[in-house]
């Protein structure tokens, strides 16, 4: 009788640790996201841009803070919400879509696909994808995909390194 409570309990162990990493699964991405704190300095499409991230709302919330000098400033929001990474990105063109992560390549990426949007005019350039690469430490990279007003997408490649 003991033996088979103890193994019951064993099991019961088991199968809620197996439950807690299945509820986990956007942990590891927000994790990874969480590496990018501190400023980073880069290049899209030829001209020079830097990003600067910090956490915030008591460490429940990642702010991206995008510069590129020749554009107004965009702020991105990267929030867990259960299992997956949410991103809501504030955009020099006035709206605000937002994205659900799913981790690919390896979990080397994390590839944000388009939920919704706030703000949306006909003329608007809405951002469709965002997909952010760990290249290692020192290194990262970001693939923007909007979709434009005349339903032609467009992929900018921003390429990261860190500064401190």
């Amino acid at each position: 009788m003991r033996l088979w409570r103890h193994l019951s309990a064993f099991l019961g162990l088991v199968l809620a640790a197996a439950s807690l990493g299945a509820a986990d699964a956007g942990g590891s991405s927000w994790d990874a996201m969480k590496t990018l704190v501190g400023e980073w300095s880069g290049t899209a499409e030829g001209r020079p841009v830097s990003v600067s991230y910090r956490l915030v709302s008591n460490g429940t919330a990642l702010m991206e803070n995008l510069n590129g000098g020749h554009d107004a400033d965009m702020i991105t929001m990267y929030t867990p919400d259960g299992a997956v990474l949410l991103a809501t990105h504030y955009c020099s063109a006035g709206n605000q879509p937002r994205m659900r992560a799913k981790a690919s390549n390896g979990g080397k990426s994390i590839d944000f696909q388009f939920v919704d949007a706030a703000n949306v005019t006909d003329a608007s350039e809405v951002m469709q994808r965002l997909v952010v690469t760990f290249v290692d430490a020192k290194h990262f990279d970001q693939q923007w995909t909007s979709r434009g007003k005349d339903g032609r997408e467009h992929t900018s490649l921003f390429r990261y390194t860190r500064r401190n």
